[in-house]
């Protein structure tokens, strides 16, 4: 699969300095912890999971989650698990028959409760195992999680490329207390099986719901204070630059409205500039849809040194996508620095003469922006994420 594969090639050649590269589910372990971008999350008991994939009702999304877990009640578990079994079987059969094409699906997991369940379910499956990219792996913790990741592991010794994501969500990681002590366990089992973790994702759902707080939808979750220190302890453990994991954003929970409290939060300037009434038009559309609200969570996360997110409408898909494009600034500094870390210079001026890239410190953050240009591509100089929204492909694709 490609990002933006939906843009026709007049609108790529006219948004993309650099092209994003295609991606396989056998692409480099790297490069696929980048590649989620906007993971779609949907209930095993959805229907026409198969259809929808068929008829490529969502052309640009690139992951999706079926999740067994919370998405679903207690008593439709066993309903669920027939169902995505039913659903996959239709995708595999499809392939075969030459209807679907496995490099135009997106990359697909399974969110599963129990170990007891990820075996029962990988039995059904037989050899439609080769669908998934992986599992992901909710309300992880060290012990439960080691057993979960070896049989993983297990699976992949008999010829299969499973990738597992632990989400981390619990009590014990969102008290103060606890945190700490939790996290360090967490990630002394996550590296150990470093070679299977594809990402790492943040539950700030399930965070909340610990304390009784919601976020509205005019608020993002660096708004929510408890939230936003236990985000920062996470980033400051896994993305450390002898050590890293991608992280990716929490999930975005709202995308429709007729009423507002806050002032929207999209500057009206940038859309009337670029593109006049039409431009202030497509404002309105997205803060209509609340993407106003996501599109700074989205800002937020890049900020803080996420890559992307969990999302639950389709909606999202573009957005996310969109703001994780790399800018042709970025990229120059970025190219800049990795071609003059030969020793022979500590400090240079950027290309655009606006700051200063420090080659050492800088190193790294370089090297990610690199990587995530393959995935993501590189705007053309001045051009940027609104850009890419006002293309006919998002505006009419509710």
């Amino acid at each position: 699969m490609k990002l933006f594969s939906d843009l026709n090639k007049k609108q790529i050649e006219r948004l993309f300095f650099k092209l994003p590269e295609e991606v396989f589910s056998t692409s480099e372990k790297e490069v696929l912890s980048y590649a989620l971008a906007s993971t779609l999350y949907m209930p095993a008991t959805r229907p026409n999971i198969y259809h929808d994939l068929l008829i490529k009702k969502h052309p640009a999304l690139t992951s999706m989650v079926i999740c067994l877990e919370d998405s679903i009640g207690d008593h439709e578990v066993e309903v669920a698990e027939r169902k995505l079994v039913e659903e996959l079987t239709h995708i595999y059969q499809a392939l075969e028959e030459g209807v679907l094409v496995k490099n135009e699906l997106p990359l697909i997991f399974i969110r599963i409760r129990s170990v007891a369940q990820f075996l029962k379910i990988m039995h059904a499956l037989g050899d439609k195992i080769a669908l998934l990219t992986g599992i992901v792996i909710p309300k992880f913790e060290a012990v439960a999680g080691k057993i979960i990741l070896k049989e993983v592991e297990n699976y992949n010794k008999l010829g299969h490329c499973l990738y597992a994501m632990p989400i981390l969500e619990t009590k014990k990681i969102i008290e103060k207390e606890t945190r700490m002590e939790e996290l360090l366990s967490i990630k002394k089992v996550l590296d150990h099986y470093k070679h299977l973790i594809l990402n790492v994702r943040i539950g700030a759902t399930d965070f909340c719901g610990l304390y009784g707080i919601r976020r509205n939808a005019e608020t993002t979750v660096y708004d929510i204070a408890i939230i936003r220190d236990c985000i920062s302890d996470i980033v400051n453990l896994f993305t450390r630059a002898d050590s890293a994991y991608v992280v990716s954003g929490p999930v975005w929970e709202y995308f429709t409205t007729k009423e507002r409290v806050l002032i929207p939060q999209l500057r009206e300037t940038p859309f009337r500039k670029r593109y006049g009434k039409a431009g202030m038009n497509m404002r309105t559309q997205l803060i209509d849809k609340h993407m106003d609200g996501l599109i700074r969570e989205v800002m937020m996360d890049i900020t803080n040194g996420l890559t992307g997110k969990t999302i639950i409408h389709p909606t999202h898909i573009k957005p996310v996508q969109a703001l994780n494009v790399v800018s042709y600034e970025e990229y120059l500094d970025a190219c800049n620095i990795i071609d003059s870390s030969n020793g022979d210079i500590g400090v240079m001026k950027s290309s655009f003469s606006n700051k200063m890239n420090e080659i050492k410190p800088h190193f790294y953050w370089a090297q990610k922006i690199i990587l995530k240009s393959k995935v993501y591509g590189v705007f053309h100089e001045g051009t940027t994420y609104i850009d890419l929204l006002k293309q006919e492909n998002f505006i009419t694709n509710h």
